[in-house]
């Protein structure tokens, strides 16, 4: 009873300057590390926990050292590889669309020194639209991003064996039959435990808005032909700039949380899908034994969760945006953009 009273939380970390503000957390665990960045101005914030969220240590800064791409989901993603904490954001001279590279740095030491940052596309400038999402798992760190190399919007991704200090050759994982995916819907990328990639982007095809699934089981050398997800379809004349979800359980099965106007829906790879409730920006993550956990924002700001052991939407928090949700091995938290900083409050 101690140990589960523990868990019953809910804590917010604050910029370290009164001026400033947190934005777009993202986290990530190894377990005995539970690590979360989130862009204030032009920089990038990391603190770390080793109690499970109960306590986080102080924001220590990555500067860029140029323009931070940072709203509606797009700004710095984490991973942890081989010993390396690694952190990836988009970041230009002029920035704003304008011009933009994938950079990824690396830290040794747990985020107390940060080595030079590596840049992940190849061509200049072709990541400038700012999303883009990273994951780690089976040996390897994978990114995918928005490309703007050619005229229209594509898939691309690449790959990282040594904890992100190296990048193979950039890959295009999808490119749609009418010239151009959906412009502003940021990526999502998970590996299963079985070591396939899993990459979900929403679509744009015969007006069409609709999210789309596409995996490797060779570690990206081929990818195969893309799922389409849900019954219905979204027909839209513009980019809702809500990507959704990915998760992948124990038993590698996968599942996707995305919005379809104002409906929240979440769908396995067979296509068939199940509506959660309404909103919009949601996310999905497994638990213990495999029972799934969904977060979004409602029209009235609050925090809704759904979850496989409580199948009904129930409020999580009054006020809260761009919800993350991280499982620990212990406990299900939740992170999010809450006035000026970011909180974290326990879901299960």
């Amino acid at each position: 009873m101690t140990f589960l009273l523990a868990f019953l939380f809910a804590i917010k970390l604050l910029p370290p300057e009164t001026d400033m503000v947190f934005r777009q957390p993202q986290v990530a665990t190894t377990w005995d590390m539970l690590g979360v960045v989130a862009g204030a101005g032009n920089d990038i914030y990391y603190a770390y926990s080793t109690n499970d969220g109960q306590t986080f240590s102080r924001p220590s800064r990555l500067e860029t050292k140029g323009q931070l791409s940072l709203g509606r989901h797009r700004g710095p993603r984490i991973a942890y590889q081989a010993g390396n904490l690694v952190v990836s954001a988009v970041v230009g001279k002029k920035g704003k669309g304008q011009d933009g590279d994938l950079l990824v740095w690396r830290s040794q030491d747990n985020g107390k020194t940060w080595l030079s940052p590596v840049r992940v596309n190849d061509v200049a400038g072709s990541a400038r639209e700012g999303l883009h999402a990273m994951t780690s798992g089976n040996g390897m760190v994978f990114v995918v991003w928005l490309d703007l190399r050619q005229k229209g919007t594509r898939i691309y991704g690449a790959k990282s064996t040594d904890g992100g200090a190296s990048w193979e050759k950039n890959l295009l994982i999808y490119e749609s039959p009418d010239g151009s995916v959906c412009e502003c819907c940021h990526p999502s990328v998970v590996i299963g435990p079985g070591g396939a990639i899993w990459v979900m982007f929403r679509n744009s095809v015969a007006g069409n808005r609709d999210m789309y699934l596409v995996s490797s089981r060779d570690g990206a050398v081929t990818w195969e032909l893309p799922i389409k997800l849900g019954k219905e379809s979204w027909k839209l004349n513009g980019c809702p700039m809500d990507g959704g979800a990915v998760t992948t359980t124990g038993k590698d099965n996968v599942y996707t949380v995305w919005r379809r106007d104002k409906g929240i829906f979440v769908a396995t790879t067979r296509g068939k899908e199940s509506e959660l409730g309404q909103g919009k920006d949601p996310v999905i993550a497994a638990g213990m034994n495999d029972d799934l956990t969904a977060v979004w924002t409602a029209a009235d700001g609050s925090l809704e969760v759904r979850t496989t052991k409580n199948d009904t939407v129930r409020t999580l928090v009054p006020k809260g945006a761009y919800p993350q949700l991280i499982f620990t091995g212990r406990a299900m938290l939740a992170f999010y953009e809450e006035g000026d900083g970011v909180g974290v409050t326990v879901v299960e």
